[in-house]
């Protein structure tokens, strides 16, 4: 794809492991010619694929609600004007109620599924730790900032769903709830394969847990793929080194980031990490 120096764009929702930061590092390592489709088996926050702005893409999540939500940005349903009408309305309650108000809006997502609900609890939500229990309940606590929808935090989440909307303007998207498995039997030649999956022994997932043996299952079919691909993983903190994964891609390209995390439901969460590229 076409080198380019465009700001990041910060995507409407935040997600544990999002890779804000890392974007430029990735965009740069992508070596395609976007004859194909961009796909993502675990698109979360979609930070990657609203940077990249394929003109195709096949985004997929084992969490129904990320995919409903771009879906619902995607076709109109939610907007810049819907979401500016209800964060202040339901930002005034929160000023005037608490956190009482915080766990009526957990509540009834989880009785409805409400996409202007998530993004609400998304961005209230303790450390921006997007939690859900073994039934599929969102249960990440508040954040304890009853003043959180200040008119200029309001706007900038107005301006990401809006940005959002522009990117995925007149593009062939698809989002879809699926397990990585069954999208990654769609990849072609010709596709791109950006693929960040949740990081096995270190962190839990958003919504499903993820295992030692699911890494290595998805290690083989990556390098089984009839495309390039990209595999964001972490690398090593100060702690440990991820010695699996540079065993499994002692043969690739492996290139490597440093930052820092912000979003993290504990602090020893919150350390710097060395996040791995492996280059297939």
């Amino acid at each position: 794809m076409p080198a380019t120096t465009r700001p990041v764009q910060v995507p409407p929702l935040k997600i544990q492991g999002i890779k804000t930061k890392a974007v430029p590092f990735i965009r740069d390592s992508v070596d395609w010619d976007g004859s194909g489709r961009w796909i993502e088996p675990f698109v979360g926050s979609a930070v990657v694929a609203l940077n990249m702005r394929p003109e195709r893409a096949l985004l997929g999540d084992a969490n129904p609600h990320l995919v409903r939500f771009y879906t619902a940005i995607q076709g109109g349903l939610i907007t810049s004007a819907t979401v500016r009408a209800f964060l202040q309305r339901e930002g005034d309650r929160l000023l005037r109620d608490g956190e009482a108000h915080y766990y009526r809006v957990r509540e009834r997502f989880n009785d409805t599924g409400d996409l202007h609900d998530f993004l609400f609890l998304n961005r209230a939500c303790f450390n921006g730790l997007v939690r859900f229990n073994r039934k599929g309940q969102f249960n990440t606590p508040f954040c304890r900032k009853p003043e959180r929808f200040r008119p200029a935090y309001i706007t900038k989440i107005c301006n990401q769903v809006q940005r959002a909307a522009d990117c995925m303007a007149g593009k062939m998207w698809e989002f879809i709830c699926a397990d990585w498995g069954e999208l990654l039997r769609e990849v072609r030649a010709g596709d791109f394969v950006y693929c960040d999956p949740p990081y096995a022994g270190r962190f839990n997932d958003y919504f499903n847990s993820w295992t030692d043996d699911d890494a290595a299952q998805l290690e083989d079919c990556l390098k089984a793929l009839p495309c390039p691909f990209l595999y964001s993983m972490w690398s090593e903190n100060k702690y440990r080194r991820n010695d699996r994964l540079h065993e499994a891609f002692s043969s690739y390209e492996i290139r490597t980031f440093s930052h820092f995390y912000h979003l993290g439901s504990t602090e020893n969460l919150r350390n710097g990490m060395t996040e791995a590229l492996v280059v297939g």
